[in-house]
């Protein structure tokens, strides 16, 4: 075999199904040959966020995403796809071609270029490298901080004729935990503490830690909010859960953040963000990652625990049932605060909820959604910008991956592929993206990858015709000459890519929109519902 089909036998024996990849690259008929469905994206971004959504879904369950491209421009156009994944820590095997010598300016080198977004990188120049190299992938691909991994397939490399392949050995994955006399201690701090709470990352998603993570929060009766990329964690109708935490959140998170002494951070970077929020001074950290800089990274941590989020949590459940004993924690007096914050907050956006403006208010939209949706059932993520700050604290996530909360760094146009990604994870699940029509600009021609490769998705288009946010930057450039804003009938453009297009103009015609959208799906039809929004400024910020 030459050196392409050897690595499709690796990816066939490491549990790969299918690959993303656009347009061209001698793997792509490799994999088909070996039982693995390739499935050609419009972009090679769209391929990216595709298997990311993948990964995402199924990491915890040992599956992860893979991407192939055609080297110089391909591997090019691929780099912001990339660099999303590298910002908000998300495996996928990045697999492009490299045709040319790096070393001849202005050729391309991807490991040299994407030494900074990817965990490793290197390049086959040699076919009987292939087994130890996709070794060091895999094994970089499942262990530590979760991240994108790059193999460059050299041409010259590739067509050779490979005899080591029995060579090839699956990676072990290994586990960390955290120093038991720092368990105790990080315990017995916690529950001495006035105010404390847990503030759950995406490692508890990655390492399926969610039940675990749910046998702390009540063995300790305190509070627990999560990060944008751990939402569905926890279940947010939990009566000690605060919600999840953007830029935006509810009321309660805001609240408890501030009145608390003592926060335990578990499976996050603890990574200051322009959309995340800050920790305020004078907390005393706790902090468990699983990679050893994000230790007293940004913030300054007071007991580290550094180890996998689910060896963590173990631990530090048995060390409370030790400490603790026999003693039931109080949990009246919390959860009565957290239910009156709650009604508070309900009580101040309820205008905005149930406005019956039109052109329609987002809040309403997302009202709606809520009422026309099985949470448990579907799967429904973001895009940037005003979608994401309104939806995330408006949408309570239930189940685990039921939510794909993103956003380190914030590319337009992510969910399409997100929802792809997830659709296929997840097929007997309704996977849903909210995203704006700048957005949709981005991205929306794979929605017919989504037709043509059987794995039907739901869009929603919040058309307010401008690039919501946009005046308070650039006031003169949007009033004088309507710099941002947009025209078009995305409805048409879904129609003729094969997808069922709705036009939804009043707040009553939201739910038969959506429950006709989740039914069309189940019949292999994917759908854009275009509603008609107007420009909503206020977001949920104390």
């Amino acid at each position: 075999m030459n050196g392409f089909e050897a690595i499709a036998n690796i990816l066939k024996k490491e549990g790969f199904e299918w690959m993303a990849c656009f347009p061209a690259n001698p793997l792509i008929e490799a994999a088909a040959n070996a039982g693995i469905r390739p499935i050609v994206f419009r972009q090679e971004r769209g391929g990216i966020m595709a298997a990311d959504g993948f990964s995402r879904m199924l990491a915890s369950q040992g599956k992860r995403g893979v991407f192939c491209c055609q080297g110089g421009p391909g591997v090019e156009n691929s780099f912001g796809g990339i660099a999303q994944a590298w910002a908000d820590s998300v495996p996928i095997l990045f697999l492009p071609a490299g045709d040319r010598d790096p070393d001849i300016e202005p050729n391309f080198s991807a490991p040299k270029n994407y030494g900074q977004i990817t965990k490793w990188a290197a390049s086959i120049n040699s076919a009987e490298d292939i087994p130890n190299l996709m070794r060091r992938a895999m094994s970089a691909l499942i262990n530590g901080r979760p991240g994108p991994v790059l193999l460059e397939m050299k041409g010259k490399a590739m067509v050779q004729t490979i005899d080591n392949i029995d060579d090839y050995s699956s990676p072990q994955v290994t586990l960390s935990a955290p120093n038991s006399n720092d368990i105790k201690s990080a315990v017995s701090n916690i529950i001495n503490a006035k105010n404390p709470i847990i503030w759950a990352g995406q490692g508890t998603l990655y390492a399926g830690a969610t039940n675990e993570l749910k046998e702390l929060v009540e063995l300790l009766q305190i509070p627990i909010l999560t990060t944008m990329q751990a939402k569905s964690a926890f279940d947010e109708r939990h009566p000690l859960s605060l919600g999840s935490a953007n830029r935006t959140a509810p009321k309660t998170v805001w609240h408890w953040l501030k009145e608390s002494d003592l926060i335990l951070g578990i499976g996050t970077s603890w990574t200051k963000t322009n959309f995340a929020i800050d920790i305020p001074e004078g907390k005393t950290l706790i902090h468990n990652t699983n990679n050893l800089t994000d230790i007293s990274k940004e913030y300054k941590t007071d007991i580290g625990l550094l180890g996998d989020a689910k060896l963590t949590l173990e631990m530090l459940i048995e060390e409370t049932k030790a400490q603790l004993g026999s003693t039931k924690r109080n949990n009246d007096s919390i959860i009565e605060s957290i239910a009156i914050i709650k009604k508070e907050w309900n009580e101040e956006w309820s205008g905005l909820l149930n406005s019956d403006q039109t052109p329609i208010n987002p809040y309403r939209l997302i009202n709606e959604i809520n009422k026309a949706v099985d949470h448990e059932n579907t799967i429904i993520t973001h895009d940037a910008g005003h979608p994401r700050d309104q939806i995330m604290p408006f949408y309570p996530a239930t189940v685990p991956h039921s939510y794909i909360g993103w956003g380190k760094s914030t590319h337009l146009g992510y969910g399409i592929g997100l929802a792809i990604g997830a659709k296929i994870a997840n097929p007997d699940k309704f996977c849903v993206n909210f995203m704006g029509d700048a957005a949709f600009g981005m991205a929306g021609l794979d929605i017919e990858t989504s037709v043509r490769s059987g794995n039907p998705i739901t869009t929603i288009v919040l058309d307010n015709g401008t690039m919501g946010g946009y005046d308070h930057h650039q006031p003169v450039a949007m009033s004088k000459y309507g710099a941002g804003n947009m025209t078009g009938s995305y409805t048409t453009i879904a129609k003729g890519l094969g997808a069922v297009g709705i036009n939804v103009e009043k707040p009553e015609e939201i739910v038969p929109a959506i429950k006709a959208a989740e039914k069309a799906n189940k019949d292999g039809k994917s759908v854009l519902i275009n509603v008609k929004t107007k420009q909503e400024d206020k977001f949920s910020i104390y």
